[in-house]
């Protein structure tokens, strides 16, 4: 068999961003300099979300865009939180919200995710963007799904009529990835933890999506021969994602590092999906 195609993400987020820079310049040209901004709210203390959101503002600097950071207490209260978004989405200079997930387990997150402003919703978690989204209307989507039907169609991944699996069911990745895939005409079923015969089912895959959350989940003798193979996890204690790479890549015909694959487009989504709510604007 020939040697798998390596679905560079990195390699992509970059181009995405050369790109994004000149849209951004003009942009600023005419809004009498001012860039485009991101808000990122982060509550509470968890070390990866704060990572996680430094990551998201190096990516606007890297841009020509502005990050405004919001750093919450972790006893921050659901109303608190709103007043936050209430305030963000009054504000004409700031083009787009994000929420970082998760929140300490005192908030409502659904309640909180629903109340930022659709035009601002450039992560897509409401559920009137995901609604829109899945019915072929105009909404920003969830930015990993989202930076992986970016992926798919740079490398000209064939989705017409293929049986493809998502082993995962997450609001803001396995669910609207399916849906996603469904509307470019997929043949989508939708696993996780608990699906009984998983193995089974994976192997009658053309494509998989692992977005499982758990290391290594996907064996490599449940990969079809010549299938795609698309990771969206990523453990780096473990440093793996959510399917055995090392194993399967020898039978994929193409597959996403991890990391290098889903991650740099999850960042780079964002950011081409403020950048558009910024033109919108004008």
């Amino acid at each position: 068999m020939t040697q798998p195609t390596i679905l560079n993400g990195k390699e992509l987020a970059q181009s995405l961003e050369s790109s994004l820079k000149t849209r951004v310049s003009a942009i600023r040209e005419k809004s009498s300099g001012q860039a485009p901004i991101l808000a990122t709210i982060l509550v509470g203390d968890d070390p990866a979300s704060a990572t996680y959101v430094r990551m998201k503002g190096n990516a606007c600097t890297r841009v020509g865009m502005e990050s405004k950071k919001i750093e919450l207490s972790q006893e921050t209260t659901t109303e608190q939180l709103l007043a936050e978004i209430d305030s963000l989405n009054s504000d004409p200079a700031v083009h787009g919200i994000l929420l970082q997930h998760p929140v300490p387990s005192q908030i409502n997150e659904r309640e909180c995710f629903d109340r930022i402003a659709g035009n601002k919703d450039v992560d897509g978690v409401t559920c009137l963007g995901f609604g829109r989204m899945a019915m072929g209307e105009d909404a920003y989507g969830s930015a990993t799904p989202a930076g992986i039907m970016r992926i798919l169609d740079h490398y000209s991944i064939e989705l017409s009529g293929k049986n493809v699996v998502v082993v995962g069911r997450s609001p803001i990745l396995g669910k609207p990835m399916a849906l996603m895939l469904l509307n470019r005409h997929a043949t989508v079923t939708i696993c996780h933890s608990r699906t009984q015969n998983l193995a089974d089912i994976v192997r009658q895959a053309d494509l998989v999506v692992g977005a499982v959350g758990r290391p290594k989940f996907i064996k490599a003798d449940w990969i079809k021969e010549g299938a795609v193979l698309i990771d969206a996890g990523y453990h780096p204690s473990e440093k793996c994602g959510d399917i055995d790479l090392e194993q399967a890549s020898e039978k994929c015909s193409a597959y996403t590092p991890v990391p290098g694959g889903v991650g740099p487009m999850t960042i780079a989504t964002l950011i081409a999906q403020t950048v558009e709510a910024a033109e919108k604007s004008l």
